[in-house]
């Protein structure tokens, strides 16, 4: 079973005034809210079970997916407070059981990715954590990163990114193990300037190049170019 954990939990801000009554995954691309586009890419992928971290009027999106969505089991995990990009990863990682890597997922943002050539990096170079990474357009809105030849992550700094510079994809394979008994599902956290820093110190962190259409909804110009971007 492929698990994929999409972090939806959110407050949205920057894209309120364009979405004013959803949390950003739910905004309307196309007629269709923008976790369902995320959801179809990845399914096609060979995920087969979701976990959506969920929080800011949560009941958009647990009232529109159920339990199911094209067959596939959608489960939640609620934070009843909001708990940052980390602290909701945590709180859906207690859900897992097994040590396979889950596919983590940022709910605002688009990456064509193979899953499979993904799993395959993460298993040949025996990483705890791999980041998928693309271009930067902007300078200084996503974490810049440094990566040796064999694809080791040698440094990330978030809004670092200059343009041309890698930069995170948002789409992560993560081994399970490597967030167990460091951290306390229900801890406030953030994953890039808490969680990430702390994880490259004490674990394998790796990067892989992804030639595929990244998609961020996160500020309003963005959110309308993606109707454009997805129609295509």
């Amino acid at each position: 079973m492929t698990v994929a954990i999409v972090l939806a939990g959110g407050l949205g801000t920057r894209l309120r005034g364009a979405v004013p009554d959803l949390p950003k995954p739910m905004a309307p691309i196309n007629g269709r809210p923008f976790l369902e586009h995320q959801f179809d890419y990845w399914i096609a992928q060979g995920v087969d079970r979701f976990i959506v971290s969920v929080g800011y009027r949560r009941e958009a999106i647990t009232g529109h997916f159920g339990s199911r969505y094209r067959g596939v089991p959608v489960h939640y995990a609620v934070e009843e407070t909001p708990l940052g990009t980390g602290g909701g990863l945590l709180l859906a990682v207690a859900q897992l059981t097994g040590t396979e890597p889950v596919l983590v997922l940022n709910g605002d943002t688009y990456f064509e990715v193979s899953l499979p050539a993904l799993a395959r990096f993460h298993a040949a170079t025996g990483s705890d954590w791999t980041f998928t990474l693309f271009r930067a357009e902007e300078a200084g809105r996503y974490m810049g990163m440094d990566i040796a030849p064999d694809g080791r992550v040698q440094s990330l700094r978030s809004g670092t990114g200059t343009p041309g510079r890698l930069a995170n994809g948002g789409a992560y394979l993560v081994s399970p193990e490597c967030l167990r008994g460091g951290w306390e599902a229900g801890s406030k956290l953030s994953l890039e300037d808490d969680l990430l820093p702390a994880l490259f110190i004490r674990a394998r962190l790796f990067g892989l190049e992804c030639a595929g259409r990244f998609i961020d909804i996160g500020v309003p110009h963005d959110y309308e170019r993606a109707g454009q971007l997805l129609a295509a």
